[in-house]
């Protein structure tokens, strides 16, 4: 029978935004629901959730973040690297020990490495690797696989990785890679949604609406028939609500599709401005067939820019889109508010499944995905959403679904269909799923007594010498 968690320390690493890795948060606030104290290290680059702030057993420490240096971007690169590395170090010194340490990957360089160390020379304590993708082939998303740089992350990351005590995984396609070309077992921990990410009700809705048209432009819904004006309290672009206080939707209010992104390589979001150009063209034929559509898409990131200037120089006359920045609290409401969820989230390594298309999935909104390996894992095409390869794809599916938007008897008839599937998705949330299969395996590893003596100083040389020749070999193979 396993130890409990109860009154065990634990550190959670994550070497990245800490508010934009919600996996990580989530495993964070299960840990302290079982009484358990945690360490939670990472950078705050953006708030991370409000119930992990105010936790009396959470504790967040802050990395600082590497300053802009105008060097080679191979120089910035290693110095980054340093830099990582020693913070992160210094903070887990920092801490009391903990009984495990639970790390992100990616990015292995220089977390695993870091962490591995740190538990068998400093505190002899275990390290659990929760694996999200893999660092080399998001390295090799802008290089080649055959580079040096990438060859050597995947040496590191597969040592490292096999050194771990126990390791998470988010798919079965990934745990059978790891246990195959790794010897890695992996237990798979499905990312599922937190109770938060749930369907709402059309005063929610009218309320965020009214809220968010304050600052997103494409929301302002000023413009109303001056026939509903004197029984109209007040109205968003998508609701109204009269004076009695009976809110219904607009019948001529546009669609709205929502997408989040990091706004990073391993998201192609050119295939979907190419499926709006397309989109716009059919609707400004058929304006009576096709609604005005407004695209959402969230999130922060290095492309944005880039995308947003893309975006600047288009001349949709049916077609618009926002890019605003949602606090934590309203983006699962845009979620439940929206009519269809676009994801363009191509996994680098084809074994990782999008978080934002499980937070879709929790609040009952169908999702079109761009097709990799393992998406069938998540999205069944027909059944739960729709899954496109190409640009004329994607904008097909919208013409589908948005055609004589929204008193279309067979898409109404088509999307209860689609609700049903969704509502069995949701039965099981991620604190459920968690104590189901996350807390047996950390109480089966707290049975062995992490104390370090004198006795495991030939295993540290025997562990040097591993690394030297592993690395070697791995470099060679």
């Amino acid at each position: 029978m396993g130890k409990s968690l109860k009154a065990c320390r634990a550190c959670v690493v994550v070497l990245g935004d800490i508010g934009r890795s919600p996996r990580m948060q989530y495993h964070v606030k299960s840990l302290s629901e079982t009484c358990c104290f945690v360490d939670l290290i990472g950078y705050l680059e953006s708030k991370p959730q409000e119930d992990l702030m105010s936790k009396s057993n959470v504790r967040i420490h802050a990395l600082s973040l590497f300053p802009e240096l105008n060097l080679p971007n191979s120089l910035k690169y290693i110095f980054k690297t340093i830099w990582q590395a020693l913070t992160l170090l210094i903070a887990l010194i920092s801490i009391k020990k903990p009984n495990f340490i639970l790390c992100q990957n990616p990015p292995a360089i220089p977390s695993l490495a870091v962490c591995q160390l740190y538990c068998i020379f400093v505190r002899s304590t275990k390290i659990i690797i929760d694996w999200h993708n893999y660092t080399h082939t998001i390295l090799a998303i802008n290089s080649t696989q055959n580079t040096s740089f990438v060859k050597f992350a995947k040496m590191i990351e597969r040592y490292f990785g096999k050194k771990a005590s126990a390791s998470l995984c988010v798919t079965r396609a990934m745990q059978q890679d790891l246990q195959e070309n790794w010897n890695i077992t992996a237990t798979v921990l499905y990312d599922r949604p937190p109770t938060h990410f749930r369907p709402s009700s059309i005063s929610e809705d009218h309320k965020l609406f009214l809220r968010l048209s304050r600052n997103i432009q494409e929301f302002d819904g000023n413009s109303l028939n001056s026939t509903d004006e004197n029984i109209i309290e007040n109205a968003s672009l998508f609701t109204v609500q009269y004076v009695d206080g009976t809110i219904k939707y607009r019948h001529d209010r546009p669609g709205l599709l929502i997408s989040s992104t990091s706004w990073t390589p391993d998201e192609d979001f050119s295939i979907l401005l190419s499926a709006l150009d397309l989109y716009d063209k059919k609707a400004s034929e058929d304006p009576t067939l096709f609604p005005c559509l407004i695209c959402v898409i969230t999130g922060k990131g290095p492309l944005k820019e880039y995308y947003r200037l893309l975006i600047k120089d288009k001349a949709w006359k049916k077609v618009s889109i926002a890019t605003p920045w949602l606090e934590n609290d309203d983006y699962p409401k845009l979620l439940a508010a929206a009519d269809l969820g676009v994801c363009l989230h191509y996994s680098s390594s084809g074994f990782d499944l999008p978080m934002k298309v499980v937070d879709m999935f929790g609040c009952g909104l169908p999702v079109c995905a761009i097709k990799f390996n393992c998406l069938y894992e998540l999205v069944q095409h027909g059944r739960n959403g729709w899954v496109f390869e190409t640009s004329a794809e994607l904008s097909g599916q919208l013409e589908h679904w948005f055609y004589k938007f929204p008193n279309n008897t067979s898409i109404i008839d088509e999307k209860q269909r689609i609700n049903k599937q969704l509502e069995q998705f949701q039965q099981l949330r991620w604190s459920e799923n968690w104590e189901n299969i996350v807390k047996p395996c950390l109480e089966q590893l707290l049975i062995v007594n992490n104390d370090f003596s004198l006795k495991y100083i030939p295993c540290v040389i025997l562990f040097g010498i591993d690394y030297t020749l592993s690395l070697w070999s791995i470099y060679n193979s």
